[in-house]
């Protein structure tokens, strides 16, 4: 039986619904706690015993946190942006911080792939209007919508997630071009890097791979998207701050750009009310990776995090 300093040094705090192989995992390690109602609530005790902290991507971890949970050595995010972690206080106070990247790549992609297909051809809105009234007889100028191939796709943030959308893409005939990234990736040649500005003003369709943090907050604000091209399309799964709503409300409205996919929000779960009401947008309730293989893996990786951080000394994918 464990010491009782050997179990606070060995307890792990779950917030949040994580998948049971991973609490397994967890548990064949680690003294583990799931708090039930995902947050911070008073049933779990002692704040101070835990070491290790596996959040979901809505839990905020800050100096806040750190006043009451005094002993973690660890934060293992279910996420692959990390943008709800205050990362110099993380560093301040020693503590490692992990994410979940690679795992969800493919979901997301598809994801991204599907909002482009879906505003590109104005799925939402044809699916509307057929629910509320039915649809008129086929007529050749009814319910237009934008044709790919031959096109060019812009993507911001040529990460893992910006590539396998590439290669989407190209299946579908797109030309692709990328702004500049810190990722080397020696396949990926083909893709011509541009600056942002140039990117906005040659691509017929836009999609958003970037990170949430402070450089990137509102990086596509009303300036950048005026310099998107006239009938442009523009997707995001990133996260909703990386583009000002607002902004994105008037150039929708006044036709600036053709049409919005999105399944990220600035202010979530909150939806600007003038996205929801206007037809030319598809909004989603944050569902890049949510087909079951991919929330396992998520809940997997996290786990995996923690234990190798206590039994090896190192985490697999820190930040």
């Amino acid at each position: 039986m464990r010491s009782e300093g050997e179990r606070r040094r060995r307890s792990v705090l779950v917030l949040g619904p994580l998948h049971p192989d991973a609490v397994a995992r967890l548990g064949e390690h680690l003294d583990v706690t799931v708090a039930p109602t995902g947050h911070d609530d008073p049933a779990v005790g002692d704040p101070s015993r835990f070491a290790a902290l596996v959040p979901m991507l809505t839990k905020k971890v800050d100096a806040d946190l750190f006043a009451t949970f005094t002993g973690l050595r660890i934060v293992s995010n279910v996420a692959v942006g990390i943008d709800n972690v205050d990362l110099p206080a993380c560093r301040a106070r020693g503590v490692v911080v992990t994410n979940t990247p690679g795992v969800l790549t493919d979901a997301t992609a598809d994801l991204a792939f599907a909002l482009l297909l879906a505003a590109s051809r104005r799925l939402g809105e044809a699916e509307r209007l057929l629910r509320a009234s039915g649809f008129p007889p086929w007529s050749p100028g009814f319910m237009l919508g934008k044709r790919l191939k031959g096109k060019t796709l812009g993507i911001v943030g040529y990460g893992r997630i910006g590539k396998a959308v590439a290669a989407r893409a190209r299946g579908f005939g797109l030309d692709v071009i990328a702004t500049p990234s810190s990722l080397v990736d020696v396949t990926a040649h083909d893709t011509k890097r541009v600056p942002l500005e140039e990117l906005l003003g040659s691509s017929d369709f836009v999609s958003v791979h970037v990170p949430l943090r402070p450089e990137t907050r509102h990086l596509l604000g009303a300036r950048e998207l005026r310099l998107m091209k006239r009938g442009a399309v523009l997707v995001n799964t990133a996260r909703g701050a990386v583009i000002d709503e607002a902004a994105l409300v008037e150039v929708l409205r006044d036709g600036h750009l053709f049409a919005a996919g999105l399944d990220v929000f600035e202010h979530e779960p909150v939806v600007h009310p003038g996205l929801l009401a206007l037809e030319n947008v598809v909004l989603l309730p944050h569902i890049g990776s949510a087909d079951p293989e991919t929330r396992r893996e998520m809940a997997m990786l996290a786990a995996d995090n923690v234990v190798a951080f206590f039994t090896t000394g190192s985490a697999l994918t820190p930040v």
